[in-house]
């Protein structure tokens, strides 16, 4: 279920806290925090401003936090024509890179080229973008991310119904006999993350939840248990 190799990839559940609700004079300091909390990965967003109506980080960041990083690093591309940056993006570090569905004509191509690279390669859906998106592609990727809130602002609310597309997207992966891991990205927290791993979400990207706390490293253990408890039950 993991993205990356290591012994985190038996875990049912894997946390990946995201920069983008981090400090961001301090980001080398927010890594080091998750990786001693135990969490199984980075999420580094970079937005452009077209695609979605923010400016984030982009390659120069990446390239110094993957040399300070004991967790790989989770790339999620909000940006148009994807394909310019995928090379750049895994040369300066990015272990696994996600672009949206709806971002590149040419989808089949980019999620190759990323695999071509030595990344593991992903696509993400908007809340409106329907699950049938992916059938062309499901048996190709390495992961599945769903956007529970529109992406562009952290912080922003879980949208309920995220959980029934949680389930078609498992649905359409075990039709495409395919175990890739579902990531959810938006609003997870210790109170959603019960419900959409019990739908089927195999990886938690949270950002305000954890960096937006008092005690990150607590928030990314609880976060933890909530998703354990779920798989338990």
């Amino acid at each position: 279920m993991s993205l990356a190799d290591g012994p985190n990839e038996r875990r049912l559940v894997q946390i990946a806290p995201s920069l983008l609700s981090a400090d961001f004079a301090r980001l080398g300091e927010a890594v080091a925090l998750a990786g001693r909390a135990g969490a199984d990965m980075i999420h580094f967003d970079v937005m452009d401003g077209h695609f979605v109506p923010n400016i984030t980080i982009g390659v120069p960041v990446l390239r110094s936090l993957a040399r300070v990083s004991k967790l790989p690093i989770d790339v999620h591309l909000m940006i148009e024509q994807p394909e310019r940056f995928v090379e750049a993006f895994v040369e300066a570090g990015a272990a696994s890179v996600t672009v949206h569905a709806e971002a590149t004509v040419h989808l089949h191509r980019v999620v190759h080229l990323i695999k071509s690279l030595g990344a593991k390669a992903g696509v993400a859906l908007n809340p409106a973008t329907p699950v049938t998106a992916l059938e062309q592609i499901a048996g190709d990727v390495d992961y599945v991310l769903v956007m529970t809130v529109n992406p562009g602002f952290g912080g922003q609310t879980f949208i309920p119904r995220s959980e029934s597309k949680v389930r078609a997207v498992r649905e359409l992966l075990r039709r495409e006999g395919s175990a890739a891991p579902i990531e959810v990205d938006g609003g997870i927290d210790v109170h959603t993350a019960p419900g959409i791993v019990a739908a089927g979400a195999g990886i938690l990207v949270a950002g305000n939840a954890v960096f937006g706390s008092a005690d990150p490293e607590r928030a990314i253990r609880d976060l933890r248990a909530a998703a354990g408890a779920a798989v338990a039950r």
